[in-house]
């Protein structure tokens, strides 16, 4: 089911010259080839492809939310996300700083991790949409545990893992060069490690992230903790842009998206590539 202006989507399948049919019975989700049920949402205002309109922000936030309450009541069991573009959300007002903040907010889930998958690589962010500045005093003990946490039962309950095995990345240039180059690993990263060690949990860090992206390590790991967004995704995308999915942990329903951003230079140019949206309802299928 697509949640979205049932016009909108006839507009552009004219503009590119497809052919597309909608309907709305939406207790029958169509599966016929060029045929969607569509959950019809307004827009605010008509739309121009490429071109940022903060009047129709609230529709975007609108079509997030229905997807997210479909979930909540059972209608659905996940969602599946395009891009959307911060920017222009937060010049009408609305404080958005992604969809995984606005998802863990409206299912009151205490806490949420992004996973990014491309293939065998799994790559998860101790923080993600953070000023680079403010990462250092961002990670702590308490974060750190919930988030490895969250990462390992997510392997388990929706990867079928059953001993996950986790690359930690330190935060420093070499892991903090014994404490020459910071005591984050020392003070922080490190104990936490440990703690996860004492359990019987596959944990190994903190590691320089230059080090545990090689494939020596990478082949004797299931998915690898980043500590910032620019840490982790870069290698990621290299790997896998195009075919690469992310994934929220932490919530009570399956949601996947894209990996990439909104791409407003293409915008009904009929050049977008789908590899990456169709990766997404894939594995958000396999893990529902």
């Amino acid at each position: 089911m697509v949640i979205a202006d049932a016009n909108l989507l006839l507009q552009r399948a004219r503009l590119l010259g497809m052919r597309l049919s909608v309907d709305d019975n939406l207790q029958a989700p169509s599966s016929a080839a060029g045929c969607v049920t569509v959950q019809h949402v307004e827009l605010g205002a008509a739309s121009e492809p490429g071109r940022l309109n903060p009047e129709n922000a609230r529709y975007v936030q609108q079509t997030l939310l229905q997807a997210a309450d479909g979930c909540l009541a059972g209608r659905f069991r996940g969602v599946v996300t395009g891009p959307v573009q911060k920017s222009v959300m937060n010049d009408a007002g609305i404080e958005f700083t992604g969809h995984t903040e606005f998802f863990r907010e409206r299912a009151g889930a205490d806490d949420v991790l992004m996973l990014l998958v491309a293939g065998k690589l799994r790559v998860a962010l101790a923080t993600t949409h953070l000023p680079l500045a403010k990462v250092a005093e961002s990670i702590g003990q308490a974060l750190l545990r919930r988030r490895l946490g969250l990462l390992l039962t997510g392997l388990r309950q929706g990867f079928a893992i059953a001993q996950p095995r986790v690359l930690v990345a330190g935060l420093n240039p070499h892991a903090g060069e014994s404490g020459h180059l910071g005591r984050e690993e020392i003070d922080v990263i490190g104990p936490v490690c440990d703690e996860f060690r004492s359990r019987g949990e596959h944990i190994l860090g903190p590691l320089p992230a230059d080090t545990l992206f090689t494939p020596n390590y990478l082949a004797q790991a299931d998915a690898v903790l980043a500590m910032y967004h620019d840490q982790g995704l870069p290698v990621l995308k290299h790997v896998g842009f195009g075919k690469a999915v992310n994934v929220t942990l932490g919530l009570p329903f399956v949601r996947t998206s894209v990996d990439h951003g909104t791409a407003l230079e293409i915008a009904g140019s009929g050049k977008a590539d789908v590899g990456s949206l169709q990766c997404a309802v894939e594995l958000a299928v396999e893990l529902s």
